[in-house]
């Protein structure tokens, strides 16, 4: 799944790229960007403890893809905010096409087998 979506945003970015697509403004894609920044954190931790208080790989494992979570709202929070400030209208496929290799090794990672809260990951 994670693949399918890598080569899915890496197409749509490049197209975006290409055909000099400027996207619209999203205020609620910046709103959400800024809750998840918040929230997803806090999620983490709490997740974390709960892991760590029960011994649980699965719930250890969920507080890393919450982390996964947050790297990409920050990416795309930057790609957003550049875009409605400034107008950069490349700053959203930029920030797409960031995540495109953190999203495919994820995908990699999942192939392999290699648990999320492996800590050599």
């Amino acid at each position: 799944m994670f693949f399918s979506l890598a080569v899915y945003v890496a197409y749509e970015s490049c197209s975006d790229f290409i055909g000099r697509k400027a996207s619209g403004r999203s205020i609620a894609g910046i709103i959400l960007a800024c809750i998840s920044l918040v929230v997803i954190p806090i999620l983490s931790r709490a997740k974390k403890k709960v892991g760590y208080e029960l011994g649980s790989a699965a719930m250890n494992a969920d507080a890393r893809q919450a982390d996964f979570c947050v790297y990409l709202s920050a990416i795309l929070l930057s790609g957003l905010l550049l875009n409605a400030t400034l107008g950069w209208w490349w700053a959203d496929p930029a920030a797409a096409l960031i995540m495109v290799p953190i999203i495919a090794k994820e995908g990699l990672d999942g192939v392999r087998g290699k648990a999320c809260c492996d800590p050599c990951n």
